[in-house]
């Protein structure tokens, strides 16, 4: 967070003496990296609290919000910079070059050592939303420096705005990818890679399992997943039905990477009272 101050205080004082609006709306763009990067860091501190009474899963979902509310901010500040940068073709201005350069060449600094920092966390969505947010940043820095020679080679004027509207799109198709998943996430969608077909047909693969129905599987967020279904079984020992609980949380861990599991016994003969998921009871006759 210290570094990117000093970055968007220095890209402030490079576009101005500059005037560049290309460094200018970089200038904003890393400006609004800090409180990405405070929210996240405070997401991962409260998804590490365990559950309590108020919320009883946890405080998993903290990394996904702060995605989400990353996302929502970047998108916004997208459109803002490619408006400023369409003003600036209407109005072209004469801009510095070397301000351009050695503006940029710093704050590539930066944010390529903030990317490479967080590359080995790419796999929770929290910590990509800030090393996609980084890399960006870290690709509009090359597209300014390669601007700035352009136009000392050119004079052509509308590099600079054209390089803005750039960098506000890259921001834009970065972050829509970030809040479509998040959402997904946050309005209970079915985890990637898992099929809610497939986790039925290894349940009624366990011996005494004749149907299932009511499967509703969906992510806490950081690859914490959860299961909820209805299992009809014959009438049998209490024993019986604790070994058949045991295989179906073993199978669908080691399966399918799902943690939390919640198995609901109802006797073979009633009739079955079918949730969203299952339509229909999906039995073993229709399973082979």
């Amino acid at each position: 967070m210290a570094a990117t101050l000093l970055l968007v205080v220095a890209e402030i004082f490079g576009g101005i003496l500059g005037r560049s609006v290309a460094l200018l709306n970089d200038a904003v763009h890393n400006l609004s990296d800090v409180p990405a990067i405070g929210i996240s860091y405070l997401a991962m501190r409260w998804a590490q609290r365990p559950a309590d009474s108020e919320k009883t899963y946890g405080y998993h979902r903290a990394g996904t919000l702060a995605a989400f509310t990353n996302s929502v901010v970047l998108v916004l500040l997208s459109m803002w910079l490619g408006y400023e940068a369409f003003e600036r073709f209407r109005s072209p201005v004469v801009v510095v070059e070397s301000w351009m350069i050695w503006t940029s060449l710093a704050a590539l600094a930066v944010n390529g050592g903030i990317t490479l920092a967080l590359v080995r966390g790419r796999q929770d969505l929290n910590l990509r939303s800030i090393l996609v947010h980084n890399f960006g940043d870290a690709l509009s820095n090359i597209a300014i420096i390669a601007g700035a020679i352009a136009i000392h080679m050119t004079g052509l004027r509308w590099i600079d705005p054209l390089l803005g509207i750039a960098i506000g799109l890259l921001v834009l198709w970065s972050s829509i990818g970030i809040l479509r998943q998040s959402s997904h996430i946050l309005l209970e969608g079915r985890p990637q890679g898992v099929s809610v077909e497939e986790v039925a047909r290894a349940v009624l693969a366990v011996s005494g399992v004749q149907e299932v129905h009511d499967v509703h599987i969906w992510s806490l967020g950081a690859a914490h997943n959860a299961l909820s279904l209805h299992a009809r079984i014959p009438d049998m020992h209490l024993d019986e039905c604790e070994r058949i609980l045991t295989e179906i949380q073993q199978k669908v861990a080691g399966g399918f990477g799902i943690g939390h599991t919640t198995v609901q016994f109802e006797r073979a003969g009633l009739p079955a009272q079918s949730g969203y998921v299952m339509p229909a009871p999906f039995n073993k006759a229709e399973s082979n």
